[in-house]
């Protein structure tokens, strides 16, 4: 456990440095500014603990926080991405999965961990740019940073995924 629990530090500070180091200097066309750090919510199985896993996002969410100065929307962000990790990943692991399954291409199937990447990282984009803009009055600017931000998170945390999925 002590060794699982390592891994997820290891896993967040990598996670950390490339947003704040790299990504967050990144605004493709004044908009889509990618956020790979919910990705973290991707490395935990089925069977965590859910107390766990929301500690694990909040934390995450604190940190991103603290080094981009996003005031606590990174924060409750990642927080709902942990709260809703387990239900989405319990609705699209296959029924005769084990109860220790890790979300990956290959535990999975392509389809199904396309479909949970997808929609955790909607669910996050959606409460940080809500959070962000915090009114509907430039609804346009919203739209467009939300669809472009998501748009270039998944494609590249499916790039991440690839590259871990080949070392493995």
């Amino acid at each position: 456990m002590l060794f699982t629990q390592f891994i997820h530090l290891l896993q967040m500070v990598a996670l950390v440095a490339l947003q704040v180091l790299l990504l967050n200097h990144i605004h493709l066309f004044g908009y889509a500014t990618p956020m790979v750090f919910v990705a973290f919510m991707l490395y935990f199985p089925l069977n965590a603990s859910r107390i766990g896993t929301l500690l694990w996002g909040f934390t995450m969410g604190l940190v991103v926080d603290v080094f981009s100065n996003t005031l606590g929307m990174a924060t409750a962000s990642m927080t709902l991405a942990a709260m809703v990790q387990h239900p989405l990943l319990s609705v699209m692991v296959p029924r005769d999965a084990a109860d220790n399954i890790m979300p990956n291409y290959s535990t999975m199937g392509r389809a199904n961990y396309i479909r949970f990447v997808v929609l955790l990282v909607l669910i996050h984009h959606l409460a940080f740019y809500l959070l962000e803009s915090f009114t509907f009055h430039h609804a346009q600017q919203l739209l467009i940073s939300f669809l472009s931000g998501t748009l270039l998170s998944i494609l590249l945390i499916l790039v991440i995924e690839v590259f871990r999925s080949k070392r493995s």
